[in-house]
């Protein structure tokens, strides 16, 4: 089809198909008066490209790869709508993909990745992730992988994270100035370097600014499992006076709970979160979260992006600040 429109252009412009090839790439030999008599009739005809062919050729693709743990999550989402923002800004589409944190799902996914030949790969791991290799088999094709939110803890490769130790510090801080002294403090997986992160400065910070608070930490990760642990935590007569949420997912399973012991809030009950933002505002009152964007993170991830791909793979760490966001929850 290529072959027959490159025809059909060279036959009406009375030249040769090799110059009319030359002219659509803009190649320097071709005159300015050819590429733009050619290029007007390639518009006219609605001239395409084979997309395939200039892929096998050039081993380039300008499409630039998403790897996630899960698509219906808020904090991905906004991620890949800043990528996707940025990426056809600059001229690049994106393939996104989701590994549902099965590791065997992600390898396969990779391998697509490679034989799709993205020029980048932004990844964020799964939960079983512990072999690297492939995904060094991306940067072994001279395609770069920058790693975000759910990093290597490794060093040796280019990570775009929260600064997740200074977010927990500061939802740590909050509940101590509110005098908080029992508090259950719920986390994502363990295996995870973000829950490990966030939980060792949360607990820190406890230890070293209100040494006497009673703290419990548990981690339930998802939404119904958050609901359950609350639930049996009050269960067993335990009454904290107030609960800390690592993520969006679990403070939703966490109010789901607190209305169901029909809890005041911030009355019987207080409650802060690590959160994208918009969870926290679909409560009344409105909870009180450090935020940590993944829109921002998406376009601080692009940047790195467009540096390695034009000076190459790198080994790197940037870290997107936090912030409080004071709501009526505490």
């Amino acid at each position: 089809m290529q072959q027959s429109t490159l025809k059909k252009l060279s036959e009406a412009l009375g030249i040769s198909i090799s110059t009319v090839s030359r002219a659509l790439k803009d190649h320097p030999d071709i005159s300015d008066n050819t590429k733009k008599r050619v290029k007007e009739l390639a518009t006219a005809l609605e001239y395409e490209p084979n997309t395939y062919a200039v892929q096998l050729r050039t081993r380039q693709s300008n499409v630039l790869g998403i790897l996630i743990p899960m698509i219906d999550n808020f904090f991905y989402d906004s991620f890949i709508a800043a990528v996707e923002d940025e990426a056809r800004m600059h001229g690049y589409s994106v393939m996104i993909m989701q590994s549902r944190d099965n590791v065997a799902i992600e390898t396969a996914n990779l391998q697509l990745f490679r034989k799709n030949m993205v020029m980048g790969l932004f990844a964020a791991v799964s939960i079983e992730t512990e072999n690297m290799l492939p995904f060094r088999k991306m940067e072994e094709m001279k395609t770069p992988v920058v790693f975000f939110d759910r990093v290597p803890e490794e060093s040796g490769y280019n990570k775009v994270c929260l600064s997740d130790e200074t977010a927990a510090r500061i939802a740590a801080e909050a509940l101590i100035q509110k005098k908080k002294k029992h508090v259950l403090a719920l986390f994502g997986h363990p295996h995870l370097s973000i829950s490990k992160k966030r939980c060792a400065s949360f607990t820190e910070t406890f230890a070293r600014l209100s040494p006497d608070t009673t703290l419990t930490v548990l981690y339930p990760e998802s939404i119904e499992a958050s609901r359950e642990t609350v639930l049996t935590y009050f269960g067993e007569g335990k009454r904290p006076d107030a609960i800390f949420c690592m993520g969006d997912l679990i403070l939703i399973g966490v109010m789901h709970a607190v209305h169901a012991l029909k809890l005041n809030v911030p009355g019987d009950i207080g409650v802060i979160g690590i959160s994208n933002g918009l969870i926290p505002t679909m409560y009344d009152p409105k909870i009180t979260y450090v935020e940590t964007s993944g829109f921002k993170l998406g376009q601080l991830a692009f940047t790195q992006m467009l540096h390695c791909l034009k000076n190459g793979p790198a080994e790197n760490e940037v870290l997107l600040e936090s912030l409080l966001v004071e709501g009526g929850s505490l």
